[in-house]
């Protein structure tokens, strides 16, 4: 199958290139001009020249290339993000989602079309949330609320198009904010993460790797569409796996602080990243793709991938 990958030098591209080459698709990765055109290359890929935002050129390109399907992992997440300013900080990000999403339906329109999506907009409650669960549309913080009116019509043109949206927990590995010399360690080891106000939000992870494993899934099983929680088996309460990182990394015990004073440091979107998150449970990946995680949690990859690297750091 020819594959267009949308995103592929990002943290899941790297991830995905190699596997989706390695069962024997023919991968496409689309880059703007100004890309990495030699590393995918290397990396064992087809290279399609075009900007996402570019209506007219994208679309000559897509078509010239003939993607059986097309997997759309646009972002452009700065390396570190300022929670006061997360609706500047994913502007362009915000556009990718729409106008992106749609410039590659429109570009692609007989393909299959997989999308990334998050787990994490899920409306606050009790247990863990399935596709079913209503997104954050009560309370949402400001902040969040042009994140979420992307997601939410980058999921309205996926599913549309008869495609799949897999709505991914907080990404970790090679690349990410929670790799070794990603930004969110890099402040875990200086003591300077705390627990605000309790630190009750639920997280879901998910591993980049178990992305593209979900992508290879989901490219076997053309018919499964909709809407797929692509996280790992055991969401924890920040105040459970902060702690276990700070102790994987030989960092200080993560200090608390009152939610009312931490607003004014984070804003509050900080403050709700901190206490309100909902966990989402895996149930329907795991039934209708065959999918499992590498890691049953995050405690665990933490401490598969960054003991060493602690040491070495030491």
């Amino acid at each position: 199958m020819r594959v267009l990958v949308a995103g592929a030098t990002g943290v899941i591209g790297k991830q995905m290139i190699p596997l989706l080459t390695a069962v024997g698709h023919e991968v496409l990765a689309l880059t703007r001009p100004e890309g990495d055109t030699a590393g995918l290359e290397a990396a064992g890929a087809g290279v399609v020249v075009a900007d996402a935002l570019d209506r007219d050129g994208l679309r000559r390109a897509v078509r010239q290339a003939a993607p059986d399907a097309v997997v759309n992992m646009l972002t452009a997440i700065p390396a570190e993000i300022d929670p006061k300013h997360l609706a500047r900080d994913f502007a362009s990000t915000n556009r990718l989602r729409t106008e992106g999403t749609r410039n590659l339906i429109e570009a692609a329109p007989g393909a299959r079309h997989i999308s990334q999506g998050l787990a994490y907009g899920y409306q606050p409650g009790e247990g863990f949330a399935d596709e079913d669960a209503p997104l954050w549309r009560t309370g949402t913080p400001k902040q969040f609320g042009p994140v979420l009116d992307a997601l939410t019509e980058l999921e309205h043109l996926t599913t549309q198009a008869g495609g799949l949206v897999l709505r991914l927990g907080h990404l970790y590995g090679p690349g990410s904010i929670y790799a070794a010399d990603g930004s969110f360690v890099r402040q875990a080891r200086a003591g300077k993460v705390p627990l605000v106000g309790g630190g009750n939000a639920v997280f879901s992870f998910t591993h980049a790797h178990d992305v593209a494993g979900a992508v290879v899934a989901a490219l076997d099983k053309p018919q499964v569409t909709g809407v797929l929680n692509i996280v790992d088996d055991h969401p924890a309460p920040l105040w459970e796996w902060l702690p276990e990182l700070a102790a994987v990394l030989g960092a200080p015990a993560p200090k608390k602080a009152p939610a009312a004073l931490a607003r004014l440091a984070v804003g509050s979107w900080g403050v709700a990243f901190m206490n309100q998150l909902r966990g989402a449970a895996n149930t329907r990946a795991r039934l209708h793709l065959d999918w499992r995680p590498r890691y049953a949690s995050a405690s665990e990859g933490f401490a598969a991938e960054l003991t060493d690297t602690t040491a070495q750091a030491a």
